[in-house]
């Protein structure tokens, strides 16, 4: 078994446990105030000295029993006593985030007590670090959503907005980005060594303090017990989802080939239909053929008693 370094500054090697553990995410913050104002700071661009208090409203217990699969890490924030902030960080793509993310949001938002104005209500944010690309067909690093005006760009509300930092595309980090170090924030999440971790936070008091955070949480006994349960869950949820996928792929399958089938029978139908209808046309012609051939009989078999009857007269007068 290997031996856990003493220190953060002599830890080398594999990170067990890394931020994108989301029990691992939620711990950090839920025990180190200063790494939750820096990374909320530098996502909403708010300068650190405005910063008066910040509070967890969804605190869960830590070190007591393994995390159920089904157990909610979101993380709610009241910054400032002013707005309400919502984080998450969500490795497996379900397909679900922008309803997910939304409904988070929503149940935020709806804060006001009974009696209360409307315009009191508080501002609310939504954080979500994804470990996939939300939008195949414009993958970005960091983006912002808000309710706008589709003719005019028109700002409905600022009081509501959903961020999602994309960790599979930190290359797509803009200037701006960059200013206010949300790609390093990612770098530091996505960190697979405690070297890549300790030369992604050098020189910066804030990742540093994430990563010291993060090594005290990975050399904890049940903290560990705890983010394998969460690791566990992840996978088989991973398993479980690559299966439904792969279910839903041999459904949409069967259904092309039946398809497939149907238009092949429904062709060779129709191509009996109309063999069909050239041979009831035959017939038809057919038909009409007899019909003229009857009518013709009937001719001859007229003339033929009228030269017997003539033939009679002439056989009676001789």
């Amino acid at each position: 078994m290997q031996q856990t370094p003493s220190s953060l500054a002599t830890a080398t090697g594999k990170i067990d446990f890394p931020f994108t553990n989301d029990f691992v995410f939620r711990a950090i913050l839920q025990r180190n105030k200063r790494v939750l104002t820096a990374l909320i700071c530098a996502i909403l661009h708010i300068p650190k000295e405005h910063v008066k208090d910040i509070i967890i409203t969804n605190p869960i217990e830590l070190g007591l029993a393994p995390v159920k699969k089904e157990f909610i890490l979101d993380i709610r924030v009241l910054f400032n006593n002013e707005q309400l902030i919502d984080l998450e960080m969500q490795m497996a793509n379900f397909h679900d985030w922008p309803e997910r993310s939304l409904s988070y949001a929503a149940r935020c938002f709806d804060n006001l007590d009974s009696g209360e104005d409307y315009l009191d209500v508080l501002p609310v944010h939504s954080i979500g670090f994804l470990n996939f690309t939300l939008f195949e067909d414009a993958p970005e690093f960091f983006a912002t959503y808000q309710l706008r005006n589709n003719k005019n760009n028109r700002l409905y509300t600022g009081k509501f907005s959903i961020h999602v930092i994309d960790l599979t595309r930190i290359d797509l980090a803009t200037e701006e980005d960059k200013y206010y170090e949300i790609d390093r924030w990612a770098k530091l999440f996505k960190a697979a060594t405690w070297e890549e971790l300790k030369m992604i936070a050098k020189n910066d008091p804030d990742l540093m303090q994430a990563s010291d955070e993060l090594y005290k949480v990975n050399k904890d006994d049940i903290l560990r017990q705890q983010a394998r349960a969460r690791a566990d869950a992840e996978f088989w949820e991973k398993v479980h989802n690559a299966r439904m996928e792969k279910m839903q792929e041999e459904l949409e399958k069967n259904k092309e080939e039946l398809s497939k089938k149907d238009t092949i029978i429904s062709e060779k139908e129709n191509v009996i239909l109309e063999k069909d209808s050239v041979i009831l046309e035959k017939d038809n012609v057919i038909l009409e053929k007899d019909s003229v051939i009857l009518e013709k009989d009937s001719v001859i078999s007229e003339k033929d008693n009228e030269i017997k009857r003539l033939k009679e007269q002439l056989a009676q007068k001789s």
